[in-house]
C-alpha cells in the first residue's frame, strides 16, 4: 500500500473513531432519535442526486436501511443518551464481528474456523470485562442497548453481503434515505413533538456541526474513501485498519470529553480488539462491515 493510501486508511479510522465523541456532543443538542434522523437526512441530501440510481435491488436498500439505520443507530444513539460513554461505545460495538460470524453461519452456512472461534471467545471475554467495568460505574441498561446495536450491525453486514453492492458510496447514500421517516415518526412518538421542536429552535453552530460531521464526514467521506481503498487493495490489507477505530474513539473521548479509561477498560480493549483481529483479519472470507456509523460493499471487519 502506498504511503498516501496508508495515510488515508488511518484517516478514515480516525474519522470513524472521533465520530463517537461527536455523537456525544450532538446528544447535548438533540433527542437521540431526532439526531439519528437528521444524520441520515443530511447524509442522503443532496448526495442522492449525484451518486446515480441504486446499483442493487430495492429490497436490499430497504432491508439494510431499516436494520442498520433505524435499529442499529437508533439503539446506539439511545444507549449513548442513556449514559453509555463514547469511548466505551466505540469499543463495545466491535463485538459486531462475533454477531456477523454467528448470523453468517445460520443464514449463509459459513462455518467458522477454529481460529475464528478462538477469536470470538476472546472478544466475548473482552465484553464480559467491559460489562464488569461498566456495572461498577455506569448503567448496564445503556450497555445492553449498545450490545443490541452491535447485533443489528451484524445482521446488516450479512444483508449487505447478500446484496453485494458494487459501489459502497452509492449504496450507503441510498440506504440513508430509508431511516429518515421511521426515525422521525419514532422520535415524535417517543420523544415528543415539543422536545423535537425545542431542539430544532435552539439549533446553534455546534449542533449543526455535529450533524454535518456524522453525516458528511463519517458517511459520505468515510465510506467513499473506504470503498475507494477496497477497490484498489485486497480487503485483507484494508480491513485491519478498522481495528484502529476504538483506539481513536477512546482517545478522543478522553481528550475532548474527559472520559477516564480504567485498567479494566484497557484490559477489555486488549481482549476485544485482539479477539476481533483473530476472528476477522485471519479468516479466509472476511464479513462485510460498516465501521462507525455504516456498511461497506466489500468484506471488512469494523468501526458511526
Amino acid at each position: 500500500m502506498k504511503p498516501a493510501h496508508l495515510a488515508l486508511a488511518v484517516l478514515v479510522a480516525a474519522v470513524w473513531g472521533v465520530n463517537f465523541t461527536v455523537i456525544e456532543i450532538g446528544l447535548d443538542h438533540f433527542p437521540p432519535l431526532l439526531f439519528s434522523a437528521l444524520r441520515f437526512f443530511t447524509a442522503a441530501l443532496p448526495a442522492v442526486f449525484f451518486v446515480g440510481r441504486p446499483k442493487v435491488a430495492w429490497r436490499w436498500v430497504v432491508a439494510v436501511g431499516l436494520v442498520l439505520g433505524v435499529a442499529k443507530f437508533g439503539l446506539l444513539f439511545v444507549g449513548m443518551d442513556q449514559g453509555m460513554p463514547a469511548g466505551l461505545s466505540s469499543l463495545v460495538l466491535q463485538i459486531q464481528a462475533v454477531f456477523t460470524a454467528g448470523v453468517a453461519f445460520v443464514v449463509l452456512g459459513e462455518r467458522p474456523s477454529r481460529v475464528r472461534l478462538l477469536g470470538m471467545a476472546v472478544a466475548l471475554a473482552g465484553i464480559g470485562v467491559a460489562a464488569l467495568d461498566e456495572g461498577a460505574s455506569g448503567p448496564l441498561g445503556a450497555f445492553a442497548l449498545v450490545i443490541a446495536a452491535a447485533a443489528c450491525w451484524g445482521v446488516s453486514n450479512v444483508l449487505t453481503r447478500k446484496a453485494s453492492p458494487p459501489d459502497a458510496l452509492n449504496f450507503m447514500v441510498w440506504v440513508s434515505t430509508i431511516p429518515v421517516v421511521p426515525l422521525l415518526c419514532l422520535s415524535l412518538l417517543l420523544e415528543g413533538p415539543t422536545r423535537d421542536y425545542e431542539a430544532l429552535r435552539a439549533l446553534d453552530w455546534q449542533g449543526a456541526g455535529t450533524v454535518v460531521y456524522v453525516a458528511w464526514v463519517t458517511t459520505v467521506f468515510g465510506f467513499g474513501a473506504w470503498g475507494w481503498l477496497l477497490r484498489r487493495h485486497p480487503a485483507s490489507t484494508v480491513a485491519p485498519f478498522s481495528l484502529l477505530v476504538p483506539v481513536f474513539g477512546m482517545s478522543s473521548a478522553a481528550l475532548f470529553l474527559g472520559e477516564s479509561v480504567s485498567p479494566l477498560r484497557w484490559c477489555a480493549a486488549a481482549l476485544l480488539v485482539g479477539g476481533v483481529a483473530l476472528a476477522s483479519v485471519t479468516r479466509r472470507r472476511p464479513a462485510v462491515v460498516h465501521p462507525v456509523d455504516a456498511t461497506a460493499s466489500r468484506p471488512a471487519p469494523a468501526r458511526s
